[in-house]
C-alpha cells in the first residue's frame, strides 16, 4: 500500500510539473512584434497583459496600420479603432516605450512623459527611432514577427 501511495504521489508531482511548464515555450516567453515606421523596421518586446493578448489577437487577423500624429514633441499617438483592456498605472515613459492611452490610443515615445498608461511593450533598439518617426504625422504598421 505504501508503494502504491508513493507511486501515486510521484505521478501527481510529475503531472503538476508538466502542467506548470505548459505554455512557457518561446512564443510565450519571447513575445515580440515588428513595428514598421516610415520604411524602417523595429522589433518590440511585449508586456504580459490582457491588452497585449487582445492586440496579438488583432495582429493574428491582419496587419495593424495606424496614422500617428506628433504630440508634445515627445510622442506619436494614433487611434486603434477599438478599445483594449486598459490597466492604467502612473508611468514615466521613455524613448521606445509603447503604451495604450485611454484604452484606444497607441503611443510610441521618442521622449519622456509621466502619465497614466497601460504598458504594451518597448522597442528593443531605439537608435534610429527618432529619425524614423520624423516631425509630422506618420503611418506605423504593427505586425507579428515574420510578416
Amino acid at each position: 500500500m505504501k508503494g502504491m501511495a508513493a507511486m501515486l504521489f510521484m505521478l501527481l508531482a510529475v503531472s503538476m510539473a508538466a502542467c506548470s511548464s505548459a505554455g512557457t515555450g518561446a512564443d510565450d516567453m519571447d513575445r515580440k512584434i515588428s513595428v514598421n515606421v516610415g520604411g524602417s523596421s523595429f522589433t518590440a518586446s511585449l508586456e504580459d497583459s490582457r491588452a497585449v493578448d487582445e492586440l496579438l489577437q488583432m495582429l493574428e487577423e491582419r496587419l495593424l496600420t495606424i496614422m500617428m500624429r506628433d504630440y508634445g514633441s515627445f510622442e506619436k499617438v494614433g487611434s486603434l479603432g477599438r478599445h483594449l483592456a486598459a490597466d492604467d498605472v502612473r508611468v514615466t515613459a521613455h524613448p521606445g516605450d509603447i503604451v495604450l492611452y485611454q484604452g484606444n490610443q497607441v503611443v510610441i515615445f521618442y521622449g519622456s512623459n509621466t502619465w497614466n498608461y497601460t504598458r504594451l511593450g518597448h522597442i528593443d533598439d531605439v537608435d534610429n527611432l527618432r529619425l524614423a518617426l520624423g516631425s509630422g504625422d506618420i503611418e506605423v504598421t504593427f505586425s507579428l514577427q515574420g510578416y
